[in-house]
């Protein structure tokens, strides 16, 4: 698929454009501190999009992360969805204080399901309205595989209603990856008003630049290292 020419990314023609794709996680639960600072370093060395680390080592990350060109982000009621408003809330709250300037979240699943539409709506409006009053960005996760067909198009609609940053594919938890056929409906139906990422099970170079093509502005991705070396090569 080709770049359209009201398509606000950049075309993928450079090592920079490949790597301002990119989220790299840093968020595996058994992580160290020192393994927490090497993905931190990694994030620096390659020029990502953003690094997104667990909630608790925001603090350490937003120093090392200083002056690097490169956002920090964190994660709110990951990888569930399930939380009460109020935590939500004043999770974020509490991360954009710390410096975070990138919000991932994850959709309230169980309330999608339920149909609860105006619950869903109303969460992610006070989220994103948080995050925008700080000069932060929200993206959120559907968890496309417990999403019937039209839950995912009204979950578009809730995106473009809250006015949130990015809706994303999933997340490395749930029990499928990104599909190329999700990203295709998603990008229909957000309409160029909320900007696309992927994220689970992408490794390669080739996979990158295929999501790329397909409508994605972000790849969440723990092959940072991988993939931009492959493209040097």
């Amino acid at each position: 698929m080709e770049l359209r020419e009201d398509d606000p990314r950049p075309p993928l023609e450079t090592y920079e454009a490949l790597a301002k794709l990119i989220d790299h996680a840093v968020l595996r639960p058994d992580f160290s501190e020192e393994q927490v600072a090497e993905g931190c370093a990694i994030a620096r060395q390659y020029n990502v999009a953003a690094v997104i680390v667990r909630p608790s080592d925001a603090d350490l990350a937003s120093r090392w992360m200083a002056g690097s060109g490169v956002a920090l982000g964190s994660v709110v009621d990951y990888p569930e969805g399930s939380g009460t408003t109020s935590a939500k809330l004043f999770a974020t709250a509490d991360l954009l204080r710390r410096g975070v300037r990138e919000i991932d979240t994850v959709i309230n699943i169980g309330k999608m399901i339920a149909r609860q539409f105006q619950y869903v709506e109303m969460e992610l409006q006070q989220m994103a309205k948080a995050c925008h009053d700080a000069g932060a960005i929200l993206k959120v996760a559907f968890e496309n595989a417990y999403l019937t067909e039209d839950l995912k198009i009204i979950a578009c609609k809730i995106a473009r209603r809250a006015e949130i940053d990015y809706a994303r594919t999933s997340t490395p938890f749930s029990p499928s990856g990104y599909s190329l056929d999700d990203v295709a409906l998603m990008r229909r139906c957000l309409n160029g008003r909320v900007q696309l990422k992927a994220s689970a099970r992408i490794r390669t170079m080739e996979q990158v630049v295929e999501l790329h093509q397909a409508g994605c502005s972000r790849i969440g991705t723990i092959a940072t290292v991988a993939i931009l070396e492959a493209w040097k090569t």
